[in-house]
């Protein structure tokens, strides 16, 4: 026996060990399935059954069984794997995994394919299908303070040491882990999921299955000042954070409530690490902001934009549907970028300038020893 194979079999055996049940279930042309559950909550499917979920066209045997989702290095007979790029081809042909996400038209030797038009996406749908996230179980831990003005809903789970104030609303089926703090009024969807230490500040409104993670605060005030008199003084933030649905915000991001009005974040918006979003901001659906950028007040982001990690973006900017925001990009006050544009730099240009400058830019050393040769040479 190879060592390949004494070192599956334990995992095979545990694996068995950890099946508490079978649900049977029927296709949409009428014949009849079965799939398994896990301890971890991993769901054991065919090939079979993965293809007609992804509507994919299935290469091989359509009974194997997949129960988890890897990378190829790393995947075990029964994990899912894709590969999105020929380059990739000999890393899943090596892969232990018997079944992989392809491009429409590929084949690989020894190996069950499911083709789809875009094997990330699929892998991603698939992840969730076959290891959907499992919840604590729905209880209030007794070291919570809760106000007895708060309504919240059935299911809800809430952790140690969180604070409920006065008139806040939870979704039904709602998890609030350790440490939270959810201020007067403040308004939580169903199915939302708030992990360690997450503060919202009064008021603030967050829709359905909207997921932050730890160390974000929501609903802070904005950085308004106006300078009278010889000091500062501070513009009022009496406004609002409305935050749409499927949102997520990656940990110790910040959003600011409006000063008179309100900071909306979109459907679907996904913010990561450290973002800062000043008062005033608004981002549209679907658009997604990389890690350590800026944004600055009354700036508005449209739908589908992709920003790329530190960039700034400087108060009342229009950032328009669809465009790219290339990493450390600077975008000056009042500045637009168009729909669908591609821009890069500082001050923030369409690419194919940034690029044309930047060759010139490297080129500067070069020209200024020319240029040095040629005043040498008039001086002599």
């Amino acid at each position: 026996m190879g060592s390949q194979a004494m070192e599956s079999s334990p995992a095979r055996r545990e694996a068995a060990l950890s099946i508490l049940s079978a649900v049977v279930g029927v296709h949409s042309d009428g014949s009849v399935f079965f799939w398994y559950k896990t301890r971890e909550g991993t769901m054991i499917r065919t090939a079979g059954e993965l293809a007609e979920y992804l509507g994919a066209k299935i290469e091989g045997d359509s009974r194997a069984q997949i129960s988890g989702v890897a990378g190829p290095e790393r995947a075990q007979a029964g994990d899912l794997i894709y590969v999105d790029s020929p380059r990739h081809h000999a890393r899943a042909a090596d892969s232990a995994a018997t079944c992989v996400l392809v491009r429409s038209g590929t084949r690989l030797a020894g190996k069950t394919t499911l083709e789809v038009s875009e094997p990330k996406f699929a892998f991603a749908k698939a992840a969730q299908w076959l290891a959907p996230e499992s919840a604590p179980v729905a209880a209030i831990h007794p070291t919570a303070i809760i106000a007895s003005s708060a309504k919240v809903g059935a299911r809800v789970s809430v952790g140690p040491y969180v604070v409920i104030e006065e008139r806040a609303e939870i979704g039904a089926g709602t998890v609030i882990e350790a440490f939270c703090f959810l201020g007067r009024g403040a308004l939580l969807g169903e199915n939302c999921r708030l992990h360690p230490r997450v503060t919202l500040y009064a008021g603030s409104r967050l829709g359905r299955r909207v997921e932050v993670h730890s160390g974000v605060v929501i609903g802070g005030d904005g950085f308004g000042y106006v300078f009278g008199e010889g000091r500062h003084w501070k513009f009022p933030q009496i406004g609002t954070v409305e935050i749409g649905d499927d949102v997520e915000i990656g940990s110790n991001a910040t959003i600011d409530r409006g000063s008179l009005d309100s900071t909306q974040i979109g459907n679907g918006v996904k913010i990561d690490n450290l973002v800062q979003i000043a008062h005033n901001v608004r981002i549209g659906d679907n658009s997604v902001l990389a890690a350590q950028t800026g944004i600055s007040g009354s700036s508005t982001i449209g739908t589908r934009v992709i920003v790329g990690g530190q960039v700034g973006i400087a108060d009342h900017c229009k950032v328009e549907d669809g465009a790219v925001v290339g990493a450390q990009a600077g975008i000056p006050t009042g500045k637009t970028i168009r729909g669908g544009q591609t821009v890069w730099g500082t001050p923030a240009r369409p690419l194919e300038k940034f690029k044309e400058q930047y060759a010139w830019f490297a080129r500067l050393p070069n020209l200024a020893e020319r240029v040095r040769a040629l005043e040498e040479g008039k001086q002599s």
